[in-house]
């Protein structure tokens, strides 16, 4: 039973740092020698940590893209790593970085450049779930069965991810952050935008130019903290509060235990903030979350990582295989952001012509405008036992309502989460021998997730990134 390594790697562009994990994955066949192949990863090293660098920009509104290019290219070098070995991986923009000017522009430069990157972007809820995973917070939760909140402080965000049983039940994001206010010369050099809005209805706020040191400094450090406290105790109901980012918190369950995790938990956690050489309330910050009284109602857990818990989570965490019984057309591969749209089949109603008309109607709804069709997948999450009839049933419904749009752009997309991807797509081709097809298994998603299919590996299986955007309370 041969192994097989892949190189995957993490990059992390956060408001006050940038940094980069590169990890090798070993890929083996667990099943028996008669049994279905199944690929599953059995190991994850991190071969090169980055150091933690200042994230550059020309100016305030302005990421540096040829200081950070410089960067990930030497790290790789250190690494003794070409970026044409990297398979698989994450490269996300975080915390006040997403909201630059050309953020977006950064990060898909980048992810073409620097390897086959299968995630090119990340919105809060996201960056949320990848630093519980990099913290360790998701296997504790799996571990103790508690209600584990990982709250990941950089410099402009607190996402906030709530788990149980090693499943997200909840996010929510918050406007705090070590950056937030910073300092020069003992002054204060600038205030974000949410702190200003915090204090419009103060009849004397602080302004730049003030000291450094003045009492509002400390009254401002003191809301963020109770923000964090209320949103965690289930005390936040105004969506319309200045440091609520998005939406209100999803999860429905008490949080009993907390986990802090970014460059803020440095501070918390190894009680030693000399390396974070940043003049701004970082510092400051963590000892108010540990002075809390309502914080310390929760039992305190350490993370595994700190300050690097996103950009290890990025690099070890966001990556799943597919089945190895799969049928693709490599040529259209890889894919990215592709949304999901679930197809349920009843077990004893095999009407599937209706079901796939009625799925397909759906999903176009959803995520197509009126000008352009978009590709998305349909999934089929638990299928009743299929006979052969069964399956050429099934297939020429979703030939009858996927093929006349299909295209080297618009793929017929399968995800499957149990073994019949083969068959299939295989019959799908018999069928039709011009429709490009992605037919993959041994992967759970739900509609609203998005997935990105990177390019097929020497053992014919695919590496697949679940990307869940939101959670939504039942």
């Amino acid at each position: 039973m041969k192994t097989e390594k892949i190189y995957s790697a993490g990059i992390d562009i956060g408001t006050s740092t940038t940094k980069m994990v590169v990890s090798s994955f070993l890929l083996k066949n667990v099943a028996g020698v008669t049994h279905v192949p199944r690929i599953e990863i059995i190991e994850k090293t991190v071969i090169h940590q980055s150091p933690i660098i200042k994230t550059p920009f020309i100016n305030k509104e302005i990421i540096d893209m040829e200081k950070i290019e410089q960067f990930i290219f030497q790290q790789y070098q250190l690494a003794q790593i070409s970026p044409a070995d990297i398979s698989t991986g994450a490269i996300i923009i975080t915390g006040e970085s997403a909201t630059k000017d050309n953020a977006s522009e950064v990060v898909h430069t980048i992810a073409d450049t620097a390897g086959h990157f299968l995630v090119a972007t990340a919105g809060p809820d996201l960056e949320s779930i990848i630093a519980a995973k990099g913290a360790g917070t998701l296997q504790q939760s799996k571990n103790t069965a508690k209600v584990i909140a990982n709250i990941d402080i950089g410099g402009g965000t607190a996402n906030i991810a709530v788990m149980q049983f090693g499943e997200v039940i909840g996010t929510c994001t918050l406007h705090v952050g070590g950056r937030l206010i910073e300092f020069q010369n003992g002054i204060v050099q600038s205030v974000s935008p949410p702190i200003m809005k915090l204090m419009e209805k103060w009849s004397n706020p602080l302004k730049v130019g003030d000291s450094a040191e003045d009492e509002r400094v400390t009254q401002l450090i003191q809301e963020m903290v109770d923000i964090v406290a209320m949103t965690l105790s289930g005390q936040i109901t105004d969506e319309r509060h200045p440091l609520l980012l998005g939406h209100l918190p999803t999860w429905d369950k008490p949080v009993e235990a907390i986990v802090f995790s970014g460059g803020v938990a440095a501070c918390i956690y190894e009680n030693d903030c000399t390396k974070r050489q940043y003049d701004d309330i970082g510092e400051k910050l963590a000892k108010k979350l540990l002075q809390h009284e309502q914080l310390q109602t929760f039992l305190w857990i350490k993370p595994e990582e700190t300050a690097r818990a996103t950009v290890t989570g990025a690099g070890t965490q966001t990556t799943e295989i597919s089945g190895a019984t799969i049928q693709v057309d490599a040529e259209v591969l890889p894919l990215k952001n592709v949304p999901v749209f679930n197809c349920y089949l009843e077990t004893n109603n095999k009407e599937f012509d209706y079901t796939v008309k009625t799925a397909v109607e759906r999903a176009d709804a959803l995520f197509s405008s009126q000008e352009n069709r978009s590709p998305f997948a349909l999934y089929f999450s638990q299928l009743p036992y299929l006979s052969f009839q069964d399956v050429h049933a099934l297939c020429q419904a979703i030939l009858q309502y996927l093929a006349t749009r299909s295209s080297k752009e618009i793929p017929i997309i399968i995800v499957i989460q149990s073994d019949y991807a083969k068959i299939i797509g295989q019959t799908i081709q018999a069928i039709n021998q011009t429709v490009p097809i992605i037919c993959i298994d041994q992967i759970k998603v739900e509609t609203g997730d998005y997935i990105d299919i990177g390019e097929v590996l020497p053992s014919g299986v695919v590496p697949v990134v679940v990307k869940t955007l939101a959670f939504h309370s039942k």
